[in-house]
């Protein structure tokens, strides 16, 4: 597993996180080396496919908010950038790669539910994100409603979409695809009227290069997802300090700074910074 390479853009974040543990802010969690294979290094779960959140990029650098949530924490634990270890972790398999000790933790669009806290412990929430609509500049689509008679796009296997469809717009014409980029593509095309999941992954995409300007978010707000930091069950002292990391990431700055750097290109109207063990029903 290839080590993380520090890109220039995680910088602001970087900067605030190892001055803190220079300055004493963390020590080294050495209880790693049961779950990742050394106590000089850490293995920390990602996703790789999700711009703006979780993304490797083919010079194999990782890139995005949960990136450099996982980064804060990990600088705060003792470890430094070339001593983290990114490991993917499908959503599907989050949970038995933290049972395995495949990672030492999560960081990775992990919504918090109690049917989940039933086989891992949550540290955070440290964001709370919206099911919500990517359209484009210029759409005319400005309710939920307005979708009646449009096709929307979600990915295979995903409830997104069919929410849309049995609480707002029961009309809407439902577009599956095998993935978030094809939908995208689809609305750049006029293939499709709008896209549909969480708010964070919508603006993550329209945050892109290829992308930026074209899109905007809807703000409809159709749920509530509480995204936390998965940990073994059963750690409730790294749950602790994972909480205290990201107490200080918001308070020093660095979360808000790595919200603006990930999000900012789709006008993304982020949530104030949760507060630790709060969930928004």
């Amino acid at each position: 597993m290839k080590l993380r390479k520090v890109t220039a853009a995680s910088a602001v974040v970087l900067s605030i996180a190892l001055s803190a543990t220079a300055c004493g802010g963390g020590s080294k969690d050495n209880s790693s080396s049961s779950s990742s294979g050394g106590g000089n290094k850490i293995k920390i779960g990602i996703k790789y496919d999700q711009p703006g959140l979780g993304l490797k990029e083919p010079s194999g650098d990782f890139a995005g908010f949960d990136v450099d949530v996982a980064t804060y924490i990990a600088g705060q634990l003792g470890y430094k950038p070339d001593q983290i270890q990114f490991v993917e972790t499908k959503s599907a398999d989050r949970e038995n790669a933290l049972s395995r000790g495949d990672v030492k933790f999560i960081v990775a669009t992990y919504s918090i539910t109690p049917k989940r806290q039933e086989k891992v412990d949550f540290a955070g929430p440290y964001l709370l994100a919206h099911q919500d609509l990517l359209i484009k500049k210029d759409s005319h689509i400005n309710k939920g409603t307005d979708l009646n008679g449009k096709k929307l796009c979600s990915v295979t296997g995903s409830t997104s979409a069919q929410n849309v469809q049995q609480k707002i717009a029961p009309k809407a014409q439902l577009k599956e695809y095998g993935g978030y980029s094809e939908c995208i593509a689809g609305l750049q095309s006029g293939a499709v009227d709008a896209v549909t999941t969480d708010d964070s992954i919508l603006a993550g995409f329209a945050a892109q290069d290829k992308y930026k300007g074209q899109f905007k978010l809807a703000g409809l707000k159709l749920s509530n997802e509480n995204y936390g930091v998965g940990v073994k069950k059963g750690d409730t002292q790294l749950v602790d300090k994972i909480n205290k990391a990201i107490e200080k990431m918001e308070s020093s700055g660095a979360w808000e700074a790595a919200v603006k750097k990930n999000f900012g290109p789709a006008d993304y109207k982020n949530e104030p910074a949760p507060k630790i063990g709060q969930i928004v029903k």
